[in-house]
């Protein structure tokens, strides 16, 4: 093993260490906090409920039953190797999990309901080569036994290797390609100098059958790609689902002063968005999503595992599960559970009751 090897070894295995103890440390105060003992550990702090003089609005959210997290996108990742002029999560952080406490924060959410599970980021291959990812998804379906597992990514990074040591436990592996032009693709940010995204695409296509993998593809209309015809090659691609979003604005990430992204020259109106859906309306995996029908229908995690609230036009986070667990945090989350099913956001999802021609 060479030196370098031999040195980063036993600091791994400290780390790992202390990851699980620091979860054990928190599991022991909540469980004592009830006995009003002055426990606490850095990182480490009990949302109470609102007093009695925080707003109306306030205290009826608490009040309200939790919303069961069915659906959660875990967005452990704001690192991406494209520059998406529209992105709505950008790299405002470095951030990521260790291992282990990600994994008991996602077995929280199994154990308050969760049965699907959609990794992204950033781009989730970005860290470890995919390995990382490579390990929820197969913790999740192997340990957890969730009926969904999926990952959202721009594919330039994923290799056939990984679906070998993968792809068994990957329910849903969703590509974004918002152009089937090249030239749209590097105006856009999704350019990657000799590489081709499109042809990249038609690959990825390929590999998720050889590895009974349903595929998926998601669309962000915008001014640049609005008037383009995607009927032909879509229905070429053939994926189980074709998410098609309209172009949204999010204060802090792709809007405002302190912002990442300045997405406004990206933005097209409602009338806009369905004349795009009214010229692929014969495609039958289409599934249209307005800025209307996305609000507040998404469960949203950060890579703090932090619920995002988006009511308010920015991403507002709350406290972390792993501090608080879900049932406080979730009451922050701005998630309307109507609006999911209204959305459609409940469907087949699991690639054993798909029955696909792989």
């Amino acid at each position: 093993m060479p030196l370098g090897a031999l040195v980063r070894l036993p600091l791994a295995l400290a780390r790992a260490a202390l990851a699980t103890l620091r979860g054990r440390l928190g599991a022991l105060c909540w469980s004592l906090s009830p006995l009003s003992l002055p426990l606490s550990l850095p990182g480490w702090k009990r949302v109470s409920a609102p007093s009695p003089a925080a707003p109306e609005s306030c205290r009826q959210e608490w009040d309200e039953p939790s919303p069961t997290p069915t659906s959660v996108n875990y967005h452990f990742t704001r690192q991406c190797n494209y520059k998406c002029g529209f992105c709505f999560h950008t790299a405002k952080t470095s951030f990521v999990l260790p291992l282990e406490e990600a994994k008991r924060g996602l077995e929280m959410l199994k154990e308050a309901g969760m049965e699907k599970i959609n990794f992204s980021g950033g781009e989730p291959f970005l860290q470890d080569r995919g390995e990382f990812v490579g390990q929820l998804v197969k913790f999740c379906k192997q340990d957890l036994k969730l009926p969904s597992v999926s990952i959202v990514s721009n594919g330039s990074l994923i290799r056939e290797c990984w679906f070998k040591k993968y792809g068994e436990y990957l329910d849903i592996l969703a590509i974004s390609c918002d152009s089937f032009d090249e030239n749209v693709n590097i105006l856009i940010g999704r350019g990657q100098g000799k590489k081709n995204h499109v042809e990249n695409l038609h690959k990825l296509r390929q590999w998720c059958r050889e590895y009974a993998v349903a595929f998926k593809i998601n669309s962000v209309i915008n001014r640049f790609n609005v008037e383009e015809d995607m009927n032909e090659q879509i229905k070429a691609l053939n994926p189980v689902r074709w998410k098609v979003f309209q172009c949204l604005l999010i204060e802090g990430e792709n809007t405002g002063e302190d912002a990442l992204r300045e997405a406004e020259k990206f933005v097209i109106s409602d009338e806009d968005f369905e004349q795009f859906l009214d010229r692929h309306k014969d495609v039958s995996c289409l599934v249209p999503e307005s800025n209307q029908k996305m609000r507040d229908s998404y469960l949203i995690l950060d890579e703090y595992m932090r619920f995002l609230n988006c009511r308010n036009g920015r991403k507002e986070p709350s406290k972390s599960i792993l501090d608080v667990g879900v049932e406080a945090a979730i009451k922050f989350s701005g998630f309307d559970e109507n609006m999911f099913l209204k959305r459609g956001g409940k469907y087949v999802w699991s690639k054993a009751d798909m029955k696909l021609d792989w």
